[in-house]
């Protein structure tokens, strides 16, 4: 029996919309007026991001507190 755990092959991300590969880059995201910049992935063919729960848990919730404490 082997005890050492098995590799999955990472598989690229593919866009829901066009079926396109997802490349991280720098995006532009507005959120309740706030502008800011983040590293996301961002489908090649057709420009959608994935938000991903980080960013959704971390950067706007941040903001969204900010405007709230106002």
């Amino acid at each position: 029996m082997n005890n050492t755990p098995k590799q999955t092959e990472k598989l690229p991300w593919k866009c829901g919309k066009c079926g396109g590969e997802l490349e991280r880059g720098l995006v532009k995201a507005s959120y309740l007026g706030n502008d800011f910049e983040v590293q996301e992935l961002k489908c090649l063919n057709c420009g959608l991001v994935l938000i991903t729960e980080e960013l959704a848990l971390g950067k706007m919730f941040e903001v969204e507190q900010s405007l709230e404490d106002k």
